[in-house]
């Protein structure tokens, strides 16, 4: 990664820090995960541009898993899709930033997102709708890997590959926050039997992320994306206690000089 790739991945990094603990609330790790995942999406594919013009044209990007918004927050506010001052209200009472993201009070989002297993068929009605009315566009969609265990991400696969959704992607955070409780075993294996295609990268390397989302196929792209939860922020990596907790003004102080030394 390039020094001004890695200024801004860390400024973003303690921004979502920042914003959660302003606010006493926020899944901190589960933003992190996918935070360079988004950083590319928004910068190497994603048109500004064209979403603030409502262009039909547009590529869309859907965060299913809607617990991790921060991470498009802060990508959104740094690409200038609304002023800094608004983010700071994220989670206070008439904040048009919640939790889990809301099409309705922010540009830049395109589904409301947060029960596991809703935006990712979203996506696909609109890769759907787009490949009948011969649009050219991406839709690019993240799930969590702890979002696999909903019966929906498996329709929604067999329905994009029985209509040859090749302009549908399907990124998995595989941050392996789901093993507690179930494992998910082999997802390339289970995404080729829906009949995808399917790669695995590091979730953390832009080359990688950037190769796998420039691929050409004739079916829907599942990429598997391996990633630390809570990535950047050293006592939350793989730390299932940071799932969802407060940040207190030590802590933040503590995460500034973390993330400079690194």
């Amino acid at each position: 990664m390039n020094n001004l790739r890695q200024k801004i991945l860390k400024k973003l990094t303690y921004r979502i820090a920042e914003v959660s603990s302003k606010a006493g609330e926020g899944h901190v790790p589960s933003a992190l995960s996918i935070l360079d995942i988004v950083w590319v999406i928004y910068n190497n594919f994603i048109n500004i541009n064209l979403i603030k013009n409502n262009s039909k044209k547009r590529d869309f990007f859907i965060l299913s898993k809607g617990h991790g918004c921060l991470a498009q927050y802060v990508v959104l506010e740094e690409k200038k899709m609304f002023s800094k001052n608004l983010l700071n209200s994220f989670c206070k009472y008439n904040s048009k930033f919640g939790g889990h993201p809301d099409v309705n009070k922010i540009k830049g989002i395109e589904c409301s997102t947060g029960s596991l297993g809703h935006g990712f068929p979203f996506a696909a009605g609109i890769a759907y709708g787009n490949k009948l009315l011969k649009i050219n566009s991406k839709i690019i969609s993240i799930i969590g890997d702890g979002e696999c265990n909903e019966g929906s991400i498996w329709e929604t696969c067999l329905i994009a590959s029985h209509h040859k959704l090749n302009n549908l992607i399907c990124v998995i955070d595989k941050n392996k926050s789901t093993d507690r409780a179930l494992k998910i075993d082999n997802l390339e294996k289970k995404f080729d039997s829906f009949g995808w295609k399917s790669i695995e990268i590091n979730g953390h390397s832009h080359n990688e992320i950037i190769k796998a989302l420039s691929i050409k196929s004739k079916k829907p792209i599942a990429i598997i994306a391996n990633t630390i939860k809570g990535r950047g922020i050293k006592f939350m990596e793989n730390n299932p206690e940071w799932h969802h907790k407060n940040i207190n003004k030590e802590l933040l102080e503590k995460i500034k000089l973390d993330i400079l030394n690194q």
